[in-house]
């Protein structure tokens, strides 16, 4: 009975490629790989010759099975890896893995690189409990539907993945259903030019537009939701908050408005007078 390897690849810089999974990729009779194209690239960086085949969502149903009458041969082991990161979470591996073990097949899973883990890690939100969604839905309905689903889960810390044309549809959407949502938006983590983007979704979404390199990269997003017994409407000072995003962003009195509104989920209107009253009061 051979075994199958859960080997974690590098999400942008090569030098994070353990060591354990440089020697189970040497070591291994087969490599299972999302595209054989990209491991090679990897592999060659390695200076590791083995012989691969593919593996990815298009095929995974099938070639499963191909894949197990092979671990079932005697010491015959098989590294599943991905394009980058780690398999299965977001990724193809879920289905060779659940037949691995229903054949009694050892699985064995190694730590290395994840989006997921580095993102929570750089965030400063809280992390003792987090829901993760991995890609949304690219259709608008369905996108709508599923942050909602995402507004509504008790557990307050989530994380998403996006891909680099659809991040600002996706945060225009959820300033829409969840404006009091703060976030960290992660690009191209660990590559040179990664970056992170901190605040209110409001704050992130004119953040990233001021990026022409937005549409760039792979992005990862950490969010926390607002308990409505942390802020009170009562305790809102309208004022202060318009200023405050006029000072940060460099915003125009009317968008401040608008984004404070939506930030504080209160009438726009009721904003807009406190600015009023701010503006006789100071005249």
């Amino acid at each position: 009975m051979g075994r199958l390897f859960i080997v974690p690849t590098p999400i942008g810089n090569l030098s994070d490629i353990t060591k354990r999974a440089v020697g189970a990729l040497s070591d291994c009779d087969l490599i299972a790989a999302e595209d054989t194209r990209v491991t090679k690239k990897l592999l060659n960086h390695l200076d590791i010759k083995k012989k691969t085949v593919s593996y990815h969502k298009f095929n995974e149903a099938t070639r499963k099975t191909e894949l197990v009458k092979k671990l079932k041969e005697d010491d015959y082991d098989i590294c599943l890896v991905t394009d980058a990161g780690t398999p299965c979470i977001s990724d193809p591996g879920y289905f060779l893995v659940r037949e691995a073990i229903e054949n009694d097949i050892p699985v064995i899973g190694l730590a290395g690189a994840s989006a997921l883990t580095i993102a929570l890690s750089i965030s400063g939100i809280k992390t003792d409990e987090f829901a993760f969604y991995g890609f949304l839905p690219a259709k608008k309905s369905s996108l709508v539907k599923k942050l909602n689903e995402v507004k509504e889960n008790p557990i307050r810390t989530f994380v998403l993945y996006e891909s680099p044309r659809r991040i600002l549809k996706l945060l225009e959407s959820m300033n829409d259903i969840m404006p009091v949502t703060y976030i960290c938006v992660c690009n191209d983590l660990t590559k040179y030019y990664e970056k992170s983007y901190y605040g209110y979704v409001a704050d992130v979404i004119l953040q990233l537009k001021n990026n022409e390199k937005v549409e760039k990269g792979e992005y990862t997003v950490v969010g926390r939701k607002a308990e409505v017994e942390e802020e009170t409407v009562d305790e809102f000072c309208y004022e202060a908050y318009i200023i405050n995003e006029m000072i940060k962003l460099e915003l125009s009195a009317k968008e401040a408005i608008s984004i404070t509104a939506k930030k504080l989920q209160v009438p726009k209107k009721d904003v807009y007078k406190a600015w009023v009253d701010l503006k006789e009061f100071m005249e």
